[in-house]
């Protein structure tokens, strides 16, 4: 892919329309410095310069999409407290469509903290309660959704394994978009073993792609191309939800792409520095969706879903990665 046909791909994005639909939580980032060891514990003492918040989980899926979408909807579910008003705020600033966004008086919204001094992140604090959704929530978001199918191009389930992602709540959306014909992908988690069949698109990491396989899952130095547990699991995936397209998150080796009645493709990560790999997994499977509603061939949606990526991870936060950053990505390649 050169730079002309991304540009001819990125040039469709705008008018695109994008649903998530996931588990949506606050990310605060406290910065500060460490002068000193507590006396109190060997732990450092970290002195706060200051504080930032940015929407996480499948909120941070949705403010990816946003920087290449105007039309972004997310449905999640959030508590009634301060940090789902902060959330509520975060997106309506960002002019993302949270109307169909579940509100629980008895909720917690989830809130991840991460304390950073120096670029180095020195604790995460989580502070959740793994809910599913009732019967009620789930017909009223499958109500929700159904009101908005026409008006959509893909949807996107994001789970973090906090239990919106409900396995019925899939399920029912699932079948009614492939209805529609309608694209629809998945950032699985391990611990909530999901049905995916029939996404148009999953994409595991490569742990959660051997659990989700029956395979056992360990550190391997060999190259991705010549890895064959990990082509057996991406097969087996295949095979297993009969998904078109399943593409494999490999942190600093890059991502594997496979597809129906085709050998899999390696695909080297570009990221030339690493600060920050929150968020990178919400990046890589908002990219990867929007280039397929974008008419891109789905190796060329991978491509551009990793060149996201890299830019990403080379930032403090959670991060999202621009147009010009994009572009500026593949330039870099043909450099």
């Amino acid at each position: 892919m050169d730079l002309k046909r991304l540009r001819q791909i990125l040039d469709r994005a705008s008018s695109k329309r994008i649903l998530v639909v996931g588990d949506l939580m606050l990310d605060e980032f406290v910065w500060g410095k460490v002068g000193r060891i507590s006396p109190e514990a060997p732990v450092p003492v970290v002195e706060v310069t200051g504080e930032s918040f940015f929407p996480g989980g499948a909120a941070n899926v949705a403010r990816n999409l946003r920087e290449f979408v105007e039309r972004v909807s997310v449905i999640g579910l959030i508590g009634k407290d301060r940090s789902g008003q902060q959330l509520r705020e975060l997106l309506t600033e960002r002019k993302i469509d949270i109307a169909d966004t579940l509100e629980e008086e008895k909720f917690r919204t989830i809130v991840k903290t991460r304390i950073i001094a120096r670029n180095q992140q020195v604790v995460r604090v989580d502070r959740e309660r793994i809910t599913k959704p009732s019967g009620g929530q789930i017909s009223k978001v499958v109500a929700a959704v159904k009101k908005k199918l026409a008006n959509v191009d893909a949807i996107i389930f994001e789970d973090y394994g906090k239990g919106f992602v409900a396995g019925e709540l899939v399920a029912q959306i699932a079948r009614e978009a492939r209805a529609a014909k309608k694209i629809v992908t998945a950032d699985p988690n391990p611990h909530n073993l999901i049905d995916w069949s029939g996404m148009t698109a999953v994409k595991p990491n490569r742990a959660e792609a051997f659990l989700a396989a029956g395979m056992q899952s360990r550190d391997s130095e060999i190259a991705p191309k010549k890895d064959v547990d990990l082509v057996r699991a991406g097969k087996t995936l295949l095979q297993k939800w009969g998904t078109q397209y399943l593409l494999v998150t490999l942190g600093e080796h890059g991502m594997m792409f496979f597809e129906k009645g085709k050998h899999p493709h390696h695909i080297p990560t570009k990221a030339r520095d690493v600060f920050d790999v929150s968020g990178a997994g919400d990046t890589a499977i908002a990219m990867f969706t929007l280039a397929l509603t974008c008419d891109a061939r789905p190796l060329e949606a991978a491509q551009i879903a990793n060149h996201a990526s890299a830019v990403v991870v080379g930032k403090l936060g959670t991060a999202t990665v621009t147009h010009d950053e994009l572009i500026s990505s593949l330039e870099h390649d043909f450099g």
